[in-house]
């Protein structure tokens, strides 16, 4: 589920960020010793039923070494304080209990379904 993608020397962490939701279908700020950024990652890997979504993007940025600014660029873009912030085809989705939300509605699945096909549309 862990996926490491490198911030080029030229971009800014908000440059970054914004490339990093572009390009990946699903995208999540997580710090690892939080049980809403787990709740979070659980949700999203059981989504098994869309072809082609091997799993989110996770940046656990308490173990990062910009994850300060990382959390306050977050909370520029989208007034989301709090971890984990979901990124779904490039859009914020909110945090553990959105997340959980979203699937308990049969939410989630389609839109990560959306996402895929977009990703791979622009690739």
């Amino acid at each position: 589920m862990a996926k490491q993608v490198e911030r080029k020397a030229e971009e800014s962490i908000e440059e970054w960020i914004e490339r990093l939701v572009k390009e990946n279908a699903v995208v999540v700020f997580s710090k690892s010793y939080c049980p809403y950024c787990t709740m979070a990652k659980k949700e999203i890997s059981a989504v098994r039923d869309v072809a082609g979504f091997d799993g989110a993007v996770v940046f656990e940025i308490d173990r990062m070494r910009d994850g300060n600014r990382i959390q306050q660029a977050l909370a520029r873009k989208t007034g989301r304080r709090t971890v984990p912030n979901v990124f779904v085809n490039g859009k914020s989705v909110g945090g553990g209990d959105d997340v959980v939300r979203l699937s308990r509605t049969k939410k989630l699945s389609p839109m990560i379904r959306d996402a895929v096909s977009a990703v791979s549309v622009s690739a």
